[in-house]
């Protein structure tokens, strides 16, 4: 029993910390969850699904707390304001991509530096991972 309760958290902060400025690895670690059966595929997507979402609000929120303080043309580096630009174009749904690999986390620091809305925001960020992690989750079953 304790050993399942480190495994799944292994994967909530392993897909936590991928989804902020830190790299992670949690796909790989889906992978091989998934791979290996020890665990229902939907506790492992639900894991996976909800500690991604959540690194990437903390990362919304990080966003969010930096337009309190500093205008964003000053301070962002080139790609941030491109993702801001973006979604400034585009709106919430350009988040459904906050999974792809370091645009995502810059997708969700302008949504928050716009102060996008917070509950819509965060359910299109879980859809486009939960969907993200249902292909791979697939792939490895």
């Amino acid at each position: 029993m304790q050993e399942n309760a480190t495994e799944l958290s292994g994967l909530f902060i392993s897909a936590f910390i991928s989804s902020t400025v830190a790299p992670g690895g949690s796909e790989a670690i889906l992978a091989y969850m998934v791979a290996t059966a020890h665990y229902p595929l939907a506790q492992l997507l639900i894991v996976a699904t909800v500690g991604n979402t959540l690194g990437a609000m903390t990362t919304w929120g990080l966003g969010l707390y930096a337009a309190k303080k500093f205008p964003p043309a000053t301070l962002l580096p080139e790609r941030r304001q491109q993702a801001l630009a973006l979604i400034r174009n585009r709106g919430i749904w350009t988040l459904f991509f906050s999974w792809l690999p370091i645009i995502g986390d810059a997708l969700c620091f302008a949504a928050g530096w716009l102060k996008l809305p917070w509950l819509p925001a965060c359910l299109v960020i879980l859809t486009g991972k939960l969907a993200r992690y249902a292909v791979i989750a697939l792939l490895f079953a």
